[in-house]
Formats: structure tokens, sequence, C-alpha cells
């Protein structure tokens, strides 16, 4: 346990120790709050006025329905993309020739798969917090509508989609050995995650056919677990103005609250299952190819 400590703590600090690294993972959610407050809100209101069909609401309710989809849209990337980011330390102490001093050490080889873990959690749970405290701030400038039970439910939903983007990215990380690698592999994840996991468009408006595929990918639902927790407070109030019911059916499944696997709908239990299974599987792979893994 010292020694699982030990590393640890060094990860963390030679995280921190690199600005540029740091940096970057810190800017990065920030810029795209900026990014998409500029570009999408405006498409992400007409879709919403379009939704309500004619039904009359405030714009402050229609800017609280708009914010809290930018809001989980953004979390829902950042958690994951910010992940990779943080992880890249263990390619680069392959680079630089740490990992080869370790593993001439006694230490035990899970020992140092599950420290890089930890310490990359601990490091992305600080930015994936930082970004979290920037969107509230922006919901509450645009339209606040949460209650405090949200608020836990969307920190909790932070936690496990940071810990998801962790162990998926230490599975894939565990395989590349170059900067070249970890930059290509980063760009594709920046570039493609945001549209596989229904953050920039939702899941509803592709075809069927994708949409069947999409759902087999654990990200989906920690998308729609933040989206919907996100959401809760403005449909409590368009609830309360005298939508119909079908009306606010239609809008969470428009905007991926609800989601269906081939004509069934997924309740909110059984995402979080899917997601929490998928993290520990892939952590339990991560661990299981450390171990088995021979080095050059």
């Amino acid at each position: 346990m010292k020694t699982f400590l030990a590393l640890t703590k060094r990860n963390i600090k030679v995280f921190f120790k690199d600005k540029g690294m740091f940096f970057v993972s810190l800017i990065t959610p920030v810029i795209l709050l900026v990014l998409y407050a500029t570009f999408l809100a405006s498409v992400y209101r007409d879709s919403v006025a379009s939704a309500l069909n004619g039904f009359p609401v405030s714009d402050e309710l229609i800017n609280g329905i708009v914010g809290g989809e930018l809001f989980s849209s953004l979390l829902a990337v950042s958690c994951v993309t910010v992940a990779f980011c943080s992880n890249l330390l263990m390619v680069n102490d392959k680079v630089n020739g740490a990992r080869k001093d370790m593993m001439i050490t006694p230490v035990k080889k899970s020992a140092v798969a599950v420290s890089y873990f930890a310490a990359s959690l601990a490091s992305t749970l600080i930015v994936s917090f930082v970004a979290c405290a920037a969107c509230f701030i922006y919901i509450a400038a645009t339209g606040w509508y949460f209650s405090f039970g949200d608020v836990m439910l969307i920190i909790l939903d932070v936690i496990l989609l940071t810990a998801f983007g962790i162990a998926i990215s230490s599975v894939i990380n565990v395989f590349l050995s170059s900067q070249g690698q970890a930059s290509a592999v980063g760009t594709i994840v920046s570039a493609g995650y945001g549209f596989v996991c229904g953050a920039y468009m939702p899941i509803s408006s592709f075809a069927t056919g994708l949409q069947n595929v999409l759902m087999f990918l654990p990200g989906t639902y920690g998308t729609s677990l933040i989206r919907t927790h996100a959401l809760n407070g403005a449909m409590r109030e368009l609830a309360a103005t005298g939508a119909p019911v079908e009306l606010i059916d239609g809008l969470k499944s428009g905007l991926d609250c609800t989601l269906e696997f081939f004509g069934h709908t997924v309740s909110v239990g059984a995402m979080y299952g899917v997601l929490i299974g998928s993290t520990v599987l892939f952590i339990g792979a991560y661990i299981l190819i450390n171990i088995l893994k021979k080095p050059r």
C-alpha cells in the first residue's frame, strides 16, 4: 500500500509539474463552454422552440432548457477527452525511460498500473469539477432551475463519467509508446467522441440503424444521465406551466433524456448499471493487460 500511495503521489506531482499539460487540460472545458454558448446555443434554442410546437413558454425557461443541454453536452465530452490528456503520463514515462526504471524494481506491475489510474483520476476530477463550476455559473446567468438533488446527481455523474474516461483511456494508452501515437489518439477522441456519445447532436436525430449501433456504447448512457439530471429542474418547471405530458415526453425523447434500446425504454438505474459495469470492466482489462504484457 505504501508503494502504491508513493507512486500515486509521484504521478500527481509530475502531472501538475508539467504546466503545459495541466494548462491545456484545464483550459479545454472553458474554451468548449465559450464555443458551445457562441455557436450551438442558437441551434439548440431553435430545436427546443420547434419541439414545444407553439406552446407558450417564457424566454427564461427556454434559456434554462438550452443551458441544461449545453451544460450536459460539455461535461459529457470534457470528462472523457480531458481524461485522455491527463492520462498521457504513462506514455511520457515510456518515452523518457521512467517506466523502465520502475520495472527493474520489486514493485508489482499491478501496483504501477493502478497508481497511474488513481493519479489520472484525481487530476482529471480536479479539471472536471472546475469545468462543472464554470457551467453552474453559466446556468446561473441564463436560467437556474436546479434543485439540490439535481446538483448532487450531476456531481455523481461527473465522477462516474471521469472514471469511465480514465478507464477507457488507460486501456488504449497502455499500448502506446510514443508522443506521436498519443497525439493521434487524442485528436481522434476529441474530434469523434462528442458525436458518438450524442453530446453534439441528440441520438434521436440520427437514422434508426445508427441509433441502434450507438446504444451499444457506454458513453451514450453517460451523456443521457447527465442530460437528464441537467434538465430535471427545467422539465419540472415546464410541467408546472401546464404543458401536456405528451409534449414533455416528446421533448425528453428528442433531447436523449429518454433512451430506447430496440424499442425498450432504458431506465436510469439501467444506465447507471451500464456505465459503472463498463468502467469496472475496462479497469479490470487494464490491470490484466499490464500483468500479462511482456516488457520490450
